[in-house]
């Protein structure tokens, strides 16, 4: 069905994670603790490598960029779907949609490029170390991060762009629990080629991109590890295998979500993928990358020290 005057949806309802009202409370409870894990685990980081002077490296500077890009991803989608859980009927007005899908996009791919500079950082650190300081310095680390953003800003206005030519008429039941592409692509009354196209020639470079470069970063880091020593082969794998794990989860969340033709998109298919790239991997990744290590947890008790002692 067309529409004679664009755009006659004014808001969506978002269909969410069930119809079973008994089911509710428990969503909303696994929610909320992973929300404020999540939070918890990423804000301490940042203020940890904030206040550190023992933590003032390029390693730490990029895991300060990605617990304050995790926050931001959290919080686009978390706490409006808890409310959303308890509250009835679910609404979102539509350009509040569009707006919430920019951010959505913007953290979510600068979180991806950001992991891909931390596996150059590893690259340096393990392959090259006598040069690590002059070739990851700060301004270095600075111009990284800010292109990392500046890609995800300029991926997302594209992305949103094209879904504000489309048009949405009659049924406004979006099935996922916040506003994502495929769902919205499956409930426009417009031709959805164009948005299908640049979804996999410009969004499979952007996205796969920084995977390709991990992947080729991590068959250097491995042809140089196999030349250490026991001791430290067992150092530098351990160090790499973490953010490995937390790599492949991301991407195999977002080839299901994202890649996968949107006739085949089923809510359930995407409700399981989203809840692993929105709450697991962010809740995750400070957990995984920095709060296992040793100079973190040494920063951890000297910060606790300090209050305890202004306290007492």
């Amino acid at each position: 069905m067309d529409c004679e005057n664009g755009t006659d949806v004014v808001e969506f309802v978002l269909v969410g994670f069930s119809s079973q009202p008994e089911q509710q409370p428990l969503y909303f409870i696994a929610c909320l603790l992973m929300y404020g894990a999540g939070l918890l685990g990423n804000i301490v980081m940042f203020i940890l490598i904030s206040v550190d002077a023992h933590l003032q490296t390029a390693m730490y500077f990029l895991l300060r960029s990605l617990s304050m890009v995790d926050v931001g991803f959290l919080t686009i989608t978390v706490p409006q779907m808890m409310v959303h859980i308890l509250s009835s009927p679910k609404i979102i007005p539509f350009y509040s949609c569009m707006a919430q899908l920019f951010f959505f996009y913007v953290f979510g791919v600068t979180d991806m490029y950001i992991v891909s500079v931390m596996a150059l950082d590893r690259y340096v650190a393990i392959c090259n170390p006598l040069h690590y300081a002059t070739v990851m310095n700060q301004k270095v680390c600075v111009h990284l991060v800010a292109g990392c953003w500046i890609i995800a800003i300029l991926n997302s206005m594209l992305h949103v762009g094209l879904l504000l030519r489309l048009k949405y008429c009659g049924d406004n039941h979006l099935s996922h629990f916040f506003c994502d592409h495929q769902p919205l692509l499956q409930l426009s009354s417009s031709d959805i080629t164009l948005n299908e196209v640049i979804i996999y020639f410009e969004g499979i470079p952007v996205i796969f991109g920084p995977f390709v470069f991990i992947v080729i970063t991590y068959v250097c880091i491995v042809a140089a590890v196999v030349k250490f020593s026991a001791s430290g082969r067992r150092k530098a794998f351990s160090t790499c295998s973490s953010h490995l794990t937390m790599v492949g989860l991301f991407y195999c969340a977002a080839t299901g979500a994202y890649f996968l033709p949107t006739s085949n998109y089923s809510s359930q298919r995407g409700t399981v993928f989203a809840i692993m790239y929105t709450l697991i991997t962010p809740m995750s990744n400070p957990y995984i990358y920095s709060l296992r290590n040793k100079d973190v947890q040494k920063a951890l008790r000297n910060l606790l020290g300090r209050v305890s002692v202004s306290h007492s």
